[in-house]
Formats: structure tokens, sequence, C-alpha cells
């Protein structure tokens, strides 16, 4: 039977700046301005790269269904393999449509100017990449995802990367309680991270969290900015939750939110709104990222 694979593909920034944009992009790629450079050669390279994954899921017998990531996409369930063409934006946006028995590999369409932590491969091993993973050939890595609660709704089981409680504006104080192992603090910052193993190497460190071992099953928590008054010194700032504990969040605010992996799935989150945070029983198969260290996502000019 032909595999079934699901591709789920972005657009170049060049791309999404066609239309209402597209004079004023004419203009500063004209005067070779500084805000667009690149930014021709970064989407050559991602369309390159499409074309080398279509001919090669075509080649191997693939029956493979594309998708241009903010389209409605089919249902899950019915994959052999999800796909994604991009960076890890890509991988963590579609990464909410795999259950734990579903494998994905990602694909670094442009190196250059697209983060790829964590990609198998780019346009120039697209096809040995897929190969291996349609054989069966790639290591596969169960990485830990959490679920987040709001109240009584299960709103995710599957944030990879980091999920993100703070007032609706970026410029505001977020205000809340915060729970963690028996202790609560009241506490003023700008917002509190949190997130599993893989995304430790991402904003929670930005915020001066620890890298933790990919395959963890912890999840680790950061406040981001806390408010520092005369007296005013906080316990909770940073934390681990292990397996079977929880981290609660009590708003105090009526415009929070919390934001799951970035900035596509958004949860209002509003005055003595309770948020827990604890560790998925789905965990994410990944195909191939053992292979970041043979520098398979490094760029190189198509030839």
């Amino acid at each position: 039977m032909r595999p079934r694979v699901l591709v789920v593909y972005k657009k170049s920034t060049y791309q999404r700046y066609v239309g209402s944009a597209q004079k004023r992009l004419e203009e500063l790629i004209e005067h070779h301005d500084i805000s667009v450079e690149g930014l021709l050669q970064e989407h050559e390279i991602h369309q390159e790269t499409l074309r080398r994954a279509k001919e090669a899921l075509r080649d191997l017998g693939a029956r493979a269904v594309l998708r241009y990531r903010p389209e409605p996409l089919p249902d899950e369930g019915s994959w052999d393999l999800i796909v994604t063409l991009g960076g890890d934006g890509t991988l963590l946006w579609a990464s909410h449509l795999a259950d734990s028995s579903t494998p994905m590999l990602a694909i670094n369409s442009a190196p250059d100017t697209s983060v790829g932590y964590f990609c198998a491969g780019n346009g120039h091993n697209v096809r040995e990449v897929l190969a291996a993973a349609l054989a069966g050939r790639l290591k596969s890595s169960r990485l830990a995802r959490m679920r987040v609660d709001l109240n009584d709704e299960v709103i995710s089981t599957r944030v990879l990367n980091d999920a993100l409680f703070c007032h609706e504006s970026p410029a505001a104080t977020s205000r809340y309680i915060l729970e963690h192992r028996g202790e609560w603090e009241r506490q003023m910052s700008s917002g509190v991270w949190v997130g599993p193993a893989a995304g430790s190497t991402a904003a929670i460190r930005s915020a001066g969290g620890k890298v933790m071992p990919i395959r963890s099953r912890r999840l680790q928590f950061v406040i981001r900015e806390p408010y520092h008054g005369v007296e005013q010194k906080y316990r909770l700032t940073k934390g681990m939750v292990s397996p079977g504990e929880d981290l609660r969040i009590t708003s105090r605010m009526t415009k929070g939110c919390i934001f799951l992996d970035g900035t596509q799935k958004v949860h209002a989150v509003g005055i003595g709104d309770c948020v827990r945070l604890t560790l998925s029983d789905e965990p994410l198969t990944l195909l191939g990222l053992d292979r970041r260290a043979d520098g398979s996502s490094v760029a190189a000019p198509f030839k």
C-alpha cells in the first residue's frame, strides 16, 4: 500500500509580503535596502526545496497531500507520516495535528534564515531523508509535550515548545498567583514561560532557564522580568515540574492570555481563571533529530 504523507509547508517571507505591500517591497529590493537583504534568495531556496520534496515523494510512490500552513487541514489519524517544510515554527504549528503514534519529519527549507533545531535535513538532502523516513531507517525520538487546562477545559495536550502566560499587551504588567508544590505566591512580572524539554533551548533559555536533556519528561517554568520592589523578592521565579506534579497560574487580570507554541494558538484568560500545566500523555514522535549533529541543516547555495 502506498504510504499516505501530509506535507505542511510555509510561504516564504517574500510570498507573504506580495499583495498590499508588494509595491513597497519592490522599492526596497530595487534599492538594496538592508531590511530585505537576502529575501529573494531565501524565497528561491524555499521554492526549490518544495519542488524537490514533491518530486521525491512522487518518485518514492507516496500519496502526498500538500497544505500551506494556514489552510484547513485534513483530519488527523490517517497519515503514515507528516512532513513539514519550513523551519521550527512550521514544525511546531503542524505538531498539534499529530497524535503520539503519527511520526513527524521536519525539513528546513531555507536554513540561512530559518531556525531548524528540530529539522532532520534541508533542500540538499531532502530526497535522501524522505526515502529513509518512509523506509523506517530514521531514528525516532519521543519528545515530551505539555498539557494545558483552562479552568475545567483541556485546551491542548500537544504543546511541544512552550506556553507564555501574560497580559494581552506586551507593555502591561502581568498579575497572577503562582502555585507549585504546595507553595503559592502573588506576583507581578512580564509573564510566565512554561515548557517541556524540547523548548528549553528557545525563549525559556533566553529568559534565564536551563537547557534540559531533550528526552527529559520534566517541565520548566521561568518568570519573565519579575517585578523587584523595595522589599519584594519572589521565591518562585524558576523551577521544574516533575511527572505527576502541576503548575497553576490564577489570573488577577481581566485581559490575560496564554500563547501556546507561538502566536497561532491564543486563549483569553480572565480574572479568577486558573491555568494548569502538566506533562501530557501524548508525546511527539519526531524522526531524524539525531541527524542535526552531522551538519545536515547547514545552508549552501543550490547548484
